[in-house]
């Protein structure tokens, strides 16, 4: 392959530079609609990640959900996205970006009908991994539009407004999922993706030019193959709470997804047009990064899953109120990323990916010893902002790494790749959390509720300490 240097990290590598806007040139009026209407997309999609967490309680008592099928109501979604977000991009270069991303909007639309008039919880998960394959459709080509219509010298500023917009995401998804359900239903949750989605569309097919890019085959066996490998992982752990650990069937599960992974470094390593270049891996940085940012979304999407739960059912605060209860986390989200992406070519990855997820791993375990029926909301506040410093900090140092290992030829696979290993440690992470909590406590009171949820943190915080070794290597 080469020797692949170091280079600085721009804009395009997602990290938020410093700009002196005083000397960058405005947007045109058609580049600001883009910039506007790529950024709602992909606010859309990263609300439906987080907006569920605040409704699991409602939809496990509406539904009579088990603890492994509210789980599936979310992985369904993160892992679908995961693994169909590399395919999509390849559609867009293939059949032209505004056609694949408008079509990933209908999809995701229709998809959130199905869900807000679920029956029962088999067609809720369903559902949300058609909408996850919607999702993965919009995300990539949201960038990929925005990167062709905005030129070189007016980009840096467009994808500092686009990281931002999607970064709220994180902390009004659980707020407004809470005020939704306090207000109306859950249903609700999905149901006013719609009216947004009938804007979106008319007004893209209006306002964006159409693009295609280089027209490459689809890598169909590698499509299958890491499909296969992710969900016989996850599966393997979710099945594991209920058949046990050393069932033949968890232990079939989890071989077979051991076996499909290899099996998909083999193939992509001899296709000419891999769908993943496992070649990159062989580069230290890139591995260490993607490695992290795995370790860090596995404890954070783990937290809070459960968090958003014990604000409800441990402390038993309304939904709206536990939406409330999770700003100080979520606002750290918005406002430490971009102090870091402006220092990170000063003090370079490592600092921020180390000393974030040690700060995250402590308040994880201090989250943990907090734990109790009889515990106030105001001792979890300072745990709560120290941890979202922590996670704010870690990610856009991995992002940072991955795409700064690799030559410019490569950036859009480097993304990609970090884009699937940041959605799959989400996977499993709330798959690693449940087995814990499962195996600890359960829902048949406050009690055993917090027993559960406190082994789901010190979990978190291993998870944490993963990333902290991923970190060591950048």
């Amino acid at each position: 392959m080469g020797l692949i240097t170091r280079r600085p990290v721009s804009a395009a590598a997602g990290v938020s530079p410093v700009v002196n806007l005083s000397h960058t040139p405005s947007l045109a009026g058609r580049q600001r609609w883009v910039l506007a209407l790529t950024a709602a997309a992909a606010l859309l999609i990263g609300l439906d990640a987080s907006v569920v967490a605040t409704a699991l309680t409602a939809i496990r008592v509406d539904l009579h959900a088990s603890n492994e099928e509210l789980e599936w109501t979310v992985n369904a979604y993160t892992l679908s996205f995961a693994v169909l977000l590399l395919t999509a991009a390849a559609l867009g270069d293939r059949f032209g970006r505004r056609r694949v991303f408008v079509a990933g909007l209908a999809i995701f639309a229709a998809a959130s009908a199905a869900c807000a008039l679920a029956p029962n919880v088999s067609w809720l998960i369903a559902a949300r991994a058609v909408q996850g394959a919607g999702a993965a459709a919009v995300m990539p080509l949201a960038l990929a539009l925005l990167g062709v219509a905005i030129p070189p010298q007016v980009r840096a500023r467009a994808l500092g407004t686009f990281t931002a917009v999607v970064g709220a995401s994180v902390p009004a998804g659980p707020l407004l999922g809470g005020a939704i359900v306090a207000g109306t239903s859950w249903q609700w949750i999905f149901w006013i993706n719609l009216p947004i989605v009938a804007v979106l569309i008319p007004l893209t097919l209006a306002r964006i030019e159409p693009s295609r890019g280089p027209r490459v085959r689809l890598d169909m066996p590698g499509l299958f193959l890491a499909t296969g490998a992710a969900s016989g992982l996850v599966l393997g752990l979710v099945r594991a709470n209920t058949v046990g650990w050393g069932s033949v069937e968890t232990l079939a599960l989890l071989g077979t997804g051991l076996i499909l992974t290899a099996v998909f470094i083999v193939v992509e390593l001899r296709t000419d047009q891999p769908m993943l270049s496992v070649r990159l891996f062989a580069v230290p940085a890139f591995a260490a990064g993607n490695a992290a940012i795995f370790f860090v979304w596995a404890s954070a999407f783990g937290s809070l899953y459960f968090m958003a739960q014990f604000l409800q059912d441990g402390l038993s605060s309304p939904p709206l109120t536990a939406g409330l209860q999770l700003m100080p986390w979520g606002a750290m989200t918005v406002i430490v990323p971009r102090l870091v992406g402006s220092q990170i070519h000063r003090f370079g990855e490592r600092p921020f990916a180390v000393g974030g997820m040690l700060v995250h791993g402590v308040s994880m375990l201090w989250i943990a010893a907090l734990a109790a029926p009889e515990a106030s909301y105001g001792q979890f506040i300072a745990p709560l902002v120290l941890s979202g410093v922590g996670v704010a900090a870690a990610i856009p140092a991995a992002q940072s790494a991955v795409l700064g290992a690799v030559p410019p030829s490569a950036i859009g696979k480097a993304s990609g790749a970090y884009s699937v290993f940041r959605q799959l440690g989400g996977a499993f992470g709330v798959a690693a959390m449940v087995a814990v909590f499962s195996a600890s406590g359960g829902y048949a009171s406050a009690g055993e509720f917090t027993a559960g949820f406190a082994a789901a943190m010190v979990a978190c915080g291993l998870f944490a300490a993963g990333a902290v070794l991923a970190g060591l290597a950048l």
